[in-house]
């Protein structure tokens, strides 16, 4: 009799889900030798070939489709049985990337909840921008990742879309003067469509402030000395959204995304990514997916 290893067919399921070795690598915290060695020993022992590599990128052969199926079975199966039938406690590490803008009010709630049922399991959190953030996914540095798009791709979950809205100071009146005062983060996603949505209104405009600091922004536009576009519902205490009454273009609406929720992890990261999608779906109680020991 031939028996499947979980090792080799959670490699195989990691490769599958993010595309690539060198991702799959990244998420499993071993070398991209060590994996391409287990996708060989498990083709080998099956006799089949699972992954075609013959483009730039790597697909899942007919064999290896029927092959995916039955491997995320027995990883969650395997994980079960280790979870039912042991009394130790949940340890480790976990990376989550969330953009600035969004890490308040949810992310603070979520990891509260994660820690009161994980409390061995240290969250790891990376607050940067959206396209840093997609970069480290990519480089297999971090777990999961929530993003700010008005797209979405591969691999990526619809959490929610919400509008961007203009936010100044309370009573201020930066909002009125013209040229119009912003202060944008360097690598924001946000300013290349609000300056967009200004020039086809007509409307005149100066770069105030560009920073790397969210601090620099919010202390700029308390002032009133510049306004600034963040997602409806995330603005901090100190700042409002204009009531403008038409007299600036209205801004698009933004996505919220996950990736990473599709990975074959474990209860810990599938627990995490539920804590995300309620919290941004806006469910104020969350069933969590297991107890800790």
């Amino acid at each position: 009799m031939r028996n499947l290893d979980i090792t080799t067919l959670r490699s195989f399921v990691a490769v599958a889900d993010s595309g690539g070795v060198t991702r799959a690598a990244g998420f499993l915290h071993l070398t991209q030798s060590a994996v391409s060695m287990q996708l060989k020993r498990l083709e080998e022992m099956l006799g089949l070939e699972l992954l075609d590599r013959s483009g730039r990128t790597i697909a899942l052969t007919a064999s290896g489709e029927q092959l995916l199926v039955y491997a995320r079975r027995m990883i969650a199966l395997n994980d079960e049985v280790i979870t039912r039938l042991t009394d130790q406690a949940f340890e480790g590490e976990i990376t989550l990337g969330v953009p600035h803008d969004i890490v308040y009010p949810a992310i603070p709630r979520v990891l509260k909840q994660f820690h009161a049922a994980f409390p061995r399991v240290k969250v790891q959190l990376i607050s940067s921008y959206t396209r840093a953030l997609k970069r480290d996914f990519g480089q297999g540095t971090c777990d999961l990742i929530l993003t700010t798009e008005t797209t979405i791709d591969a691999g990526g979950e619809l959490l929610c879309t919400k509008p961007l809205c203009w936010i100044g100071a309370p009573d201020g009146s930066a909002w009125r003067q013209r040229p119009l005062r912003l202060a944008f983060g360097r690598q924001c996603t946000f300013r290349p469509k609000v300056v967009e949505r200004l020039d086809t209104a007509g409307l005149e405009w100066e770069l105030m402030v560009e920073t790397e600091s969210d601090r620099t922004i919010e202390a700029t536009v308390a002032a009133d000395l510049a306004v600034h576009a963040m997602i409806e519902g995330t603005e901090p205490p100190h700042l409002e959204k204009i009531d403008h009454n038409e007299s600036l273009p209205e801004l698009p609406a933004q996505h919220i995304n996950l990736y990473g929720a599709q990975s074959t992890k474990g209860v810990v990261h599938d627990t995490l990514a539920d804590l995300l999608r309620r919290a941004f779906a806006g469910s104020d109680s969350v069933k969590l997916r297991a107890v800790s020991g």
